[in-house]
């Protein structure tokens, strides 16, 4: 089976794994990823901060936006412009509108952000090496080639895996952030 075709597979069974997650696992998962992340220096002391309204049985980033606008931060969220991404600065959730993939996404007037110092990053599964399976498209993965940021995966234990198919177009996450637990990739070879 080729790397695509395992990708696919796994995927599948990932995101039915996941979307049969409770709302009320969800949300009580979802705060405790909250507390968890703000345990971490890095994100800590990001001045901006990459983060992804979340869909379907994503893990709940809302509070961690609204959060993070309070204390003074510099929010930006992802808009997708033909194979790419970029991320524009929202002052608040009103600054969003459903974009591509009914996703939520800023508004075009929204200004596009540079340096960011940390990416939250939607994951449908991970490693605990930190190889990510997104779904599929490829975007997150494009900005990331181009960037030196820190990366953090947003995601529910059940979701880490032993192993993802990896290509060289593949980039690997900083930081995993679960119910759980929280753990820097790179210390966990």
């Amino acid at each position: 089976m080729d790397t695509s075709t395992e990708k696919s597979s796994l995927r599948k069974v990932l995101l039915e794994r996941r979307d049969l997650t409770s709302y009320d696992f969800i949300k009580l998962a979802s705060q405790k990823i909250h507390n968890r992340l703000k345990q971490i220096e890095v994100f800590r002391n990001a001045k901006k901060i990459a983060c992804y309204f979340p869909i379907g049985s994503e893990v709940m980033t809302q509070d961690i936006m609204q959060e993070l606008l309070g204390n003074g931060k510099e929010i930006c969220l992802p808009k997708v412009v033909g194979d790419d991404l970029n991320f524009r600065k929202i002052g608040g959730l009103g600054d969003l509108e459903k974009g591509g993939f009914g996703i939520m996404e800023p508004k075009d007037n929204c200004p596009i952000v540079e340096d960011i110092d940390v990416v939250l990053v939607p994951t449908v599964g991970i490693t605990k090496n930190g190889i990510r399976l997104g779904y599929g498209y490829g975007y997150y993965d494009r900005f990331l080639s181009k960037s030196n940021t820190k990366t953090i995966s947003l995601t529910y234990s059940k979701q880490i895996v032993k192993s993802i198919p990896f290509s060289e177009k593949d980039i690997k996450i900083d930081w995993v952030v679960t119910e759980d637990e929280s753990f820097e990739t790179s210390k966990m070879r």
